[in-house]
Parts: C-alpha cells; structure tokens; sequence
C-alpha cells in the first residue's frame, strides 16, 4: 500500500496505516444537547463525513473510532447505517488525550481488543468533526512522520496572539508571523506515539492538548510541520455546523450523471442536457439498453426503492421526463430540463427522490 495510490499516486510503501479518530466531545461548545459528531449535516452524521474521508483511501488499514461510553451504540448504528469498512469502536477516556490512548492501545494491549490488530507503521490522529480533510495532505504528512518520526498540519494565524497581564491589560502580542496554528491530520510512528503517551504524567493526560509536543517532549522526536490547507478547520460552534452543511452541499452538488435510451432522438436529449450543463458542473453521460419508457406504478415503485438505498452514499436520485412533441421544440424543452436539473442540484431537496419529475 503506499499514500497515494486511492486515486493514482505513488510514494513510498507505508504498510499498514492506521487512523485514530477522537470522538468522545460532549459539544458543549456548540450549545446543543447532541454531541458536534453527531450532530446530522444534510442527514448524515458529521462523524460518518469524516469515517468516509479516511475509508475511501486504500491504504488506511484500520479506522479507530474513540467515543465515550453513552455514545458506543449510536456510533455503531451509523456504522451499519453507512456501511462503513475497516472500522474498530473503541471506548474513550475522559479526556482527549485518555482517549487517543486508548485509540492506540487496541495495537498493543490485550486488554484492550479480543485480538490484537497488525501493528501499523504509522498512525493518525485525526479529530472526528474535521470532515474535509483529503488524501494530498494526509498522504503528506504520513510520508514526513516515516521520515521524522512525527509530523503535523500547521496554518498561518489569522488573528494576532496577544498576552495580558494580571491586571486584565495588554502584556505583549506575537509577532504573527513566525507562528502558526496547528491542525490535524498528525502523524506519527506508532513506536514514537505509542513511547510517548506511556511515559505521560496524569497532569499530560488531564490537561495537554499537543500530541506533537508529547512526541517532542518524551521522544526527543521533534515534529516536521507541513502546511495544510483552509479546510482542515474544525466544527466547534454551532455556526460552522452551518458552514459544514454548505461546503457538503456544494461539494455533492458538483456532478450529474445523465442517463439517456440508446434511441437517436433520445440520445439527442442526453447530448444537448450535456451541452447545457457542462459549463456549471461535472456531466457524466451514460447510455442504456436496459430503459424501459412505457412508466407505469412498478417501474415508479422500483425507482423509488433504488433512490432511498442510494441515499445512504449521499446520492440524491431523481426521475425527469422529457417531453415534447415537435422537434423544433427540442431545445427549448431541453433548456427547461437543464434549468430543472440545475434547482434539484442546488436544493438537493430529499422529499423529491425518486419522483418523476416533467419537463
């Protein structure tokens, strides 16, 4: 397996990577009653957004996901729900840094997983509620940890940092830009970490919050920072719930397959929706033998059951009928249907799945 190869890239062999994934907030941030990575964005659990970033990459072994106590039945139900692979439950501590131990331990400790799993080479820890992270600097900062021992996702600061003194005035600020933010994805050698976090005082593990300075400070193992980009941010108050939910909009909302009859005139619909739609988004154009137009409640009934199972992946399938009786027309009632498919896109509304819809 090597970082890269999930969507054609190569680097060197890392076998196995593992990922830690942190679950176990209680939001209190966020002012709501349900945990952030539970909380749905576009019906889905943000939990699951960023299990699926982890899993729809080949050469992640293993998905530990670290959750407190109360919440070990939900996270399996979204599991099944999903149809998430590769995936491991793990009882979290009542810290953060308690529970990416324990997310770490199922490697190494009986007691902690029926059977020990393979040992990874290199671990990462990712927090649950960064959903939009991608392979580029995942893969990035893996090959820097095989390389350094540890490496981690920096940003430039957006505000200036400012100390204030014991009075409650302005001590010192920063110079803003010798300093960065730090940010997940981390990566480590499992030795390094795994060394780390067992040398680590209870004060470390009540308090700390910087895996890298655990590395730094008990392994000598000082970390390569890399520079991530602005969509490692993480979901903490409830109005990034809401930035969440537009991104995954718009991000779903990127690509439409249209599929077309193997008839010239209806492949000719097919082609010019093509044409109409390409400049605002990805069109995949497919043909098929196998469609039946004479629409009757069976063929209704099967489309509707196909697009609540494929609602699960987050594809929204809707039915459009084309109809025009005068070839002259075609392209005004083709430019209807364009600007149709457009809305549906845009609102992503699931009331409408499976409904065939006229144009």
């Amino acid at each position: 397996m090597e970082p890269g190869s999930g969507s054609g890239g190569a680097g060197p062999a890392v076998t196995p990577v593992a990922a830690v994934l942190p679950a176990g907030g209680s939001g209190e941030r966020l002012g709501s009653a349900t945990p952030k990575q539970f909380c749905a964005v576009q019906g889905r659990p943000l939990v699951s957004y960023t299990v699926r970033a982890m899993e729809r990459i080949s050469w992640i072994s293993k998905i530990i996901v670290v959750v407190s106590p109360e919440n070990i039945e939900t996270m399996k139900s979204i599991i099944e729900k999903y149809g998430h692979e590769r995936v491991m439950i793990v009882e979290g501590g009542i810290t953060r840094h308690r529970s990416i131990f324990n997310g770490l331990k199922v490697f190494a400790e009986n007691e902690f997983s029926n059977h020990l799993l393979q040992k990874p080479e290199v671990v990462i820890i990712h927090d649950a509620v960064r959903p939009f992270v991608e392979e580029d600097i995942l893969s990035k900062v893996v090959l820097a940890a095989k390389e350094h021992g540890a490496a981690g996702a920096i940003r430039p600061l957006v505000s200036t940092v400012i100390a204030s003194a014991a009075d409650g005035c302005l001590d010192h600020s920063l110079e803003r830009a010798r300093y960065r933010a730090s940010e997940m994805p981390q990566a480590f050698l499992f030795d390094v970490i795994y060394e780390a976090y067992q040398q680590c005082t209870d004060y470390d593990l009540d308090y700390g919050t910087e895996c890298l300075h655990l590395a730094l400070k008990y392994c000598n193992t000082n970390a390569k920072l890399v520079e991530g980009t602005a969509d490692l941010w993480k979901v903490t108050y409830k109005r990034d719930l809401y930035a969440a939910e537009s991104i995954i909009k718009d991000n779903l909302s990127q690509q439409v397959c249209v599929i077309t009859y193997v008839k010239e005139a209806v492949a000719q619909v097919g082609f010019l929706l093509h044409e109409y739609l390409k400049s605002q988004i990805k069109v995949h154009l497919g043909v098929s033998e196998n469609i039946s137009f004479s629409i009757g409640m069976e063929e209704l009934t099967r489309i509707k059951k196909f697009a609540r199972e494929v609602k699960k992946k987050n594809i929204l399938v809707y039915g459009l009928l084309i109809q025009y009786k005068d070839h002259l027309l075609l392209q005004e009632t083709v430019n209807s249907a364009a600007a149709l498919i457009m809305a549906l896109i845009k609102d992503r509304n699931p009331e409408l799945i499976g409904q065939l819809l006229v144009a």
